[in-house]
């Protein structure tokens, strides 16, 4: 019986003195490249995702530090005081920023990155209306900044009238930041000036 457990163990052993070290090792390198690439390609997908949320966060505070809002009441003047509004009558209101928000330009000569006016009534939409700006609080420059205060002043476009109980609608739309929708109805009966809230 000794004899058999002898050989039993003889034939086990037989040549594979240095296999199983050179195996092992072969398999854990290979467990340590695959393993540093996965690192890799998790790292690299953490590093552009972090990435790409923080230019998300920097986009939504650029647009949400770019707004304008309307200081006080909007004034509808019958400058030809026919009883109408037409394109010869003006609509006035003034502008500041909003809290924490970014300068922007009031010139409106310019052709780019300045602030586009939109105007629609029950007749007519139209783009990009002429208007023009009187500062009442400003440091002599085009921008609308911190602490300043500009009243903008809009003729409703030819061919283009309002009547009583019409709504009409200004879009003030900034180069960045949300569009101001500035929308007011007429009173029942036309006055020279009057004050909409």
């Amino acid at each position: 019986m000794r004899g058999r457990l002898t050989r039993l163990f003889r034939s086990l052993h037989k040549r594979e003195e240095g296999i199983t070290g050179l195996e092992t090792a072969i398999i854990l390198i290979a467990f340590v490249i695959v393993a540093s690439v996965f690192a890799f390609v998790v790292l690299s997908t953490g590093l552009f995702s972090a990435e790409r949320g923080k230019e998300t966060v920097f986009a939504g505070l650029e647009k949400a530090r770019g707004n304008l809002e309307v200081r006080g009441a909007l004034t509808v003047t019958d400058v030809d005081t026919n009883g109408t509004i037409d394109d010869s009558d003006d609509i006035q209101f003034n502008v500041g920023l909003a809290a924490g928000g970014f300068p922007i330009s009031l010139d409106p000569a310019a052709y780019t990155n300045t602030v586009v006016i939109n105007y629609i009534d029950a007749q007519a939409r139209e783009a990009d209306v002429t208007y023009s700006v009187t500062w009442i609080l400003d440091d002599s420059d085009d921008l609308l900044e911190v602490g300043e205060l500009a009243e903008i002043t809009v003729n409703p476009p030819a061919g283009s009238s309002l009547a009583s109980n019409e709504n009409f609608t200004l879009e003030v739309v900034p180069p960045s930041g949300g569009t101001l929708l500035v929308n007011r109805t007429m009173p029942p009966e036309i006055d020279d000036v009057m004050d909409l809230h």
